[in-house]
């Protein structure tokens, strides 16, 4: 049974662009999809033809069980969307374009006041609320266009890369509004940039790149698929790289001998896939000590969405300034196959 979102062989050109190229999603009701990649990849057009705002070449889409080329009427009034661009009335306050964002889905005046104060206290913005958006700054509007998007609680929400432009601390309040909607039976699909966004939130995520999913499954898959957790450890001098590559190739992947070392000269780095967690470093550490290797430092990161992409792609994700909607990249090449992790 399709889920709450479903989309099958996505097609959309712009002249010479292809911006999705047979792109099937589907989202099971109640869940977060995190929607993966960089500028250009291809995720706002996949957004804006699931969101009815652009009608795609070829394929489906069906959104709260409603066709969103048959009905679109109708998919607009089962969905909440929030852009990568705020999107309010500079000359209203907060307060009256949440009031008038509610009364748009035809609350009554009290319900649509409360529910306006109840937001602006939210997401920090109840001191503001009685100014003009024209003077709130850049992450005080952001915020204002997300509070508009929650005006009312709709089955299902689509947030294109919703936390540009916002601070950590905000950012962490609206990660925690996202868990109390999906907790509440929303269903939402989250694009992103951010592979860290995409680990607190989503139960599953889509790898988009050229317009294509080049990958899908959850986080801690998508990590395990680019050899998870990096040990990184500089050395104290040029000549004990080789010492160290020789230590750290056993504990590639957990020992298995299959992590590569890959060594930067010039700064005396060397990284190698892991897993095994922090408990590892005191064993990396003895193990240099005793073949009289001297470090400067050493670390254990999670990888990067450069790290998946370059596993996944072979490049590194460029993040390219947009055209209608998406970066003009030329259209061809050779086709990536998709990988499912889950599998």
């Amino acid at each position: 049974m399709p889920g709450a979102i479903h989309a099958e062989g996505l097609v959309k050109t712009f002249g010479d662009v292809r911006a999705l190229d047979g792109v099937d999603l589907d989202v099971p009701e109640g869940t977060v999809l995190g929607l993966l990649g960089p500028n250009g990849a291809g995720k706002t057009t996949a957004v804006r033809v699931l969101t009815t705002l652009l009608q795609p070449d070829s394929g489906r889409a069906v959104v709260a069980g409603i066709d969103v080329l048959g009905h679109p009427t109708e998919v607009r009034r089962r969905i909440g969307l929030s852009g990568q661009f705020a999107a309010v009335d500079e000359y209203l306050t907060g307060r009256e374009n949440l009031q008038m964002v509610g009364q748009l889905y035809q609350l009554k005046a009290k319900a649509a006041k409360e529910r306006a104060g109840e937001l602006l206290e939210r997401f920090g913005l109840a001191d503001a609320a009685d100014r003009t958006a024209k003077t709130y700054s850049g992450g005080m509007r952001r915020r204002l266009d997300l509070a508009a998007a929650l005006v009312v609680s709709p089955p299902v929400m689509f947030m294109d890369e919703p936390t540009t432009g916002l601070d950590p601390r905000n950012r962490q309040a609206l990660w925690e509004v996202i868990k109390e909607l999906v907790a509440g039976g929303t269903t939402l699909l989250l694009t992103t940039q951010y592979l860290e966004e995409a680990d607190h939130l989503a139960h599953d995520i889509c790898v988009v790149d050229q317009g294509r999913v080049i990958a899908r499954g959850t986080s801690d898959q998508l990590k395990a698929q680019t050899g998870g957790e990096r040990v990184e450890v500089v050395v104290h001098e040029p000549g004990m790289i080789t010492g160290a590559r020789d230590v750290l190739a056993r504990y590639g992947l957990a020992g298995t001998g299959r992590g590569e070392v890959s060594v930067e000269d010039h700064t005396r780095k060397l990284t190698v896939p892991v897993t095994g967690g922090a408990k590892l470093l005191a064993e990396v550490i003895r193990d240099l000590d005793a073949v009289g290797v001297e470090i400067d430092d050493i670390g254990l990161r999670r990888p990067t969405l450069d790290d998946v992409f370059i596993s996944l792609t072979g490049h590194a994700a460029e993040r390219e300034a947009e055209e209608n909607g998406e970066s003009a990249r030329p259209g061809g090449g050779d086709r990536t196959h998709t990988k499912d992790v889950a599998k």
